[in-house]
């Protein structure tokens, strides 16, 4: 027996055992390989998470803060409804970290909004005392 024959053989018996070493006659075809790509089952679509439930829920508070504090109808950025938006943000977070005490990411985000609510309310409290009492007396921040 010749050496090709012996190949041969060996090719055939791997062939019929199903072997990890038995190669196909030919390549695959683009069009074969764009059918099986077609054929391949899609993820699913993403389901509504839990946290998209709490982002519509703070977006609707947001909007009930700024209508609450606002000084005229189209009022978002003053410093009194700034001061606002962010106390509600604290709270909501100090909830939030009250419930998971390990979470430092958040507590550094939270410590950063603290900073900047107590600039606002010290430049509200440098511009106009008045309505620095006005804010601190609805939002309950100083006793």
């Amino acid at each position: 027996m010749t050496k090709e024959e012996t190949v041969k053989k060996e090719a055939d018996s791997a062939k019929t055992s199903g072997s990890a070493k038995a190669m196909p006659d030919k390549a695959p075809d683009k069009e074969e390989k764009l059918v099986a790509k077609k054929a391949a089952p899609k993820a699913p679509a993403k389901k509504a998470t839990k946290k998209a439930a709490v982002v519509a829920k703070s977006r609707v508070a947001k909007k009930e803060v700024i209508k609450t504090h606002q000084t005229h109808a189209k009022d978002t950025g003053s410093s009194k409804v700034q001061i606002a938006v962010l106390t509600n943000k604290i709270e909501m977070l100090s909830q939030h970290l009250k419930d998971h005490s390990k979470d430092k990411h958040s507590r550094r985000g939270l410590i950063g909004m603290v900073g900047k609510r107590r600039k606002l309310l010290r430049y509200l409290q440098m511009t106009d005392a008045t309505q620095y009492a006005q804010v601190t007396k609805a939002l309950g921040l100083r006793k």
